[in-house]
């Protein structure tokens, strides 16, 4: 059913785009940055209801806030496309919450926060309000896309208030995604060609300015960036080039995670970079 969906919504895109380009244009824009919303069972309610809770507003968008701890140090973890804070939950449980304040938010059009939309630049601005409220960071811990915007944020933003960041999984290039958009859909390269220049005038950048690797160069904080070899969403040889762009990284390749990087393995490296700001020296690492 939802490859069928999948193509008959690239079909009316197409036939649209026939007729009316920007018509077409517009709503393959806001399909590319529609995220199906993952839905929010009672064992991760049970969890996100063990934190403070906290909203706030952004533009049109209630966003959902989530606090752990009352420790000095503060920690924003930042979500993945079609994801919600409870895939935190293992990482919330592994620190010290003594030592660390844990903040989280659902973003716009995930989670428990409204909307139905997500982009780099909105995700970037929630991520920039939050920080107002909260004050420095100590760390920030993204995943796929929170760990592109992750990036990107800290281009966008002059003297970006953080002493760490964690990379999991993160994708690359924006071109990317709107390669796997036209596959996904069977797009025609007109209906492509209109959607991406919607994109231009929203943004008044194309997508090949969405660039991990380049925003990385003026990363000047250590980072821990972390990607499994097995990953099928995003490959490996992303992290592989924002490391070699970011000087003060470190590149930790496991095997077997897939792209969730769920494991013992990572969550040991992850709190050992908090800790001292390094990981252990190997390049590979599997889920022991």
């Amino acid at each position: 059913m939802k490859r069928l969906l999948t193509r008959s919504m690239g079909f009316y895109l197409n036939s649209l785009a026939l007729v009316s380009p920007q018509l077409a244009a517009k709503k393959g824009f806001e399909l590319f940055c529609r995220p199906f919303r993952a839905p929010i069972k009672p064992w991760h309610k049970q969890f996100l209801h063990s934190a403070d809770l906290f909203e706030f507003q952004h533009e049109n968008y209630r966003i959902q806030g989530y606090r752990w701890g009352n420790g000095e140090k503060k920690i924003l973890l930042l979500h993945g496309w079609q994801s919600h804070t409870y895939r935190w939950k293992a990482f919330v449980e592994s620190f010290q919450w003594e030592e660390y304040s844990i903040y989280a938010f659902d973003a716009p059009g995930h989670g428990l926060s409204t909307g139905n939309f997500l982009s780099v630049p909105l995700y970037s601005d929630v991520i920039e309000q939050v920080i107002h409220r909260i004050g420095d960071l100590y760390a920030i811990i993204g995943h796929s896309l929170g760990s592109f915007t992750s990036i990107y944020t800290y281009y966008r933003l002059e003297g970006f208030p953080v002493a760490k960041l964690i990379a999991l999984a993160s994708p690359a290039e924006a071109t990317e995604f709107f390669q796997f958009y036209q596959h996904t859909l069977k797009l025609s390269a007109k209906t492509i060609q209109a959607t991406i220049a919607h994109f231009k005038r929203e943004f008044q950048k194309g997508p090949e300015f969405f660039s991990a690797p380049s925003f990385a160069r003026s990363v000047n904080v250590p980072g821990l960036i972390i990607h499994d070899q097995d990953d099928d969403e995003t490959p490996v040889e992303n992290s592989i080039r924002i490391n070699q762009a970011w000087e003060q990284s470190t590149l930790l390749i496991t095997k077997g995670l897939g792209h969730k990087l769920k494991g013992s393995a990572v969550l040991k490296h992850v709190n050992e970079f908090m800790l001292d700001g390094h990981s252990e020296s190997t390049r590979t690492a599997s889920n022991h």
